[in-house]
């Protein structure tokens, strides 16, 4: 095995990068979309409780659906390659953000948020120097959630055209004798999600 598999790198490094960045990239933009849809989201939330009721239970339904099922809906109503995968990885990753988001600012101690009243604070004021700081460590955990299902999600972008490590995996799953290959894009899909997660560690410290 370990012959067949040197051989398979060195014959395919070309296509293993290539799949690789493909697979990062789809991950990180998805993720970030997320983040920019989830945390003002999150935020609107956290004073509309009623709201964030509806909102949240909405998401953890689609939470319940079949990844597959997702992408076939999104396929249908999107068309094959990236962009359909991006999407799957937004729906999938929300909850984490948003919810962390919500859960992190309501858990803010009501004396800061007082203190801020009292020095004379507005509402945006107490936001973004006091509950998102405090909030920040919640926060951050639901992004380093969203990374690593986004890495997962992505994988089944080979079904729709839009390349990436499930490329790899499904050529070795149709091939006998394939167990090489589908190491291959097993193990490059843990190095991604290693990869982002020590990055995040770097940019958030």
């Amino acid at each position: 095995m370990i012959q067949e598999l040197t051989n398979y790198l060195s014959e395919n490094s070309s296509y293993i990068i290539s799949q690789f960045m493909t697979h990062a990239y789809i991950s990180i933009v998805g993720v970030v979309l997320t983040f920019l849809i989830g945390f003002p989201l999150g935020i609107f939330l956290a004073d509309n409780k009623k709201a964030a009721t509806i909102v949240i239970g909405i998401i953890n339904v689609i939470q319940t659906i079949p990844t597959i099922g997702m992408l076939t809906i999104l396929l249908i109503l999107i068309g094959l390659g990236e962009n359909t995968v991006i999407a799957t990885v937004v729906l999938y990753s929300l909850l984490p953000i948003v919810n962390n988001t919500y859960v992190g600012l309501n858990n803010v101690d009501p004396v800061y948020v007082d203190s801020g009243r009292g020095l004379g604070m507005s509402k945006f004021q107490i936001l973004y120097m006091i509950k998102i700081p405090l909030a920040l460590p919640v926060i951050l955990a639901g992004i380093r959630n969203a990374l690593v299902i986004s890495v997962g999600i992505t994988t089944i972008g080979s079904f729709v055209g839009a390349g990436g490590l499930g490329d790899i995996i499904l050529r070795g799953i149709n091939i006998t004798g394939g167990e090489p290959i589908i190491f291959v894009g097993a193990a490059l899909c843990a190095v991604i999600a290693l990869g982002m997660n020590w990055l995040f560690d770097w940019l958030t410290k």
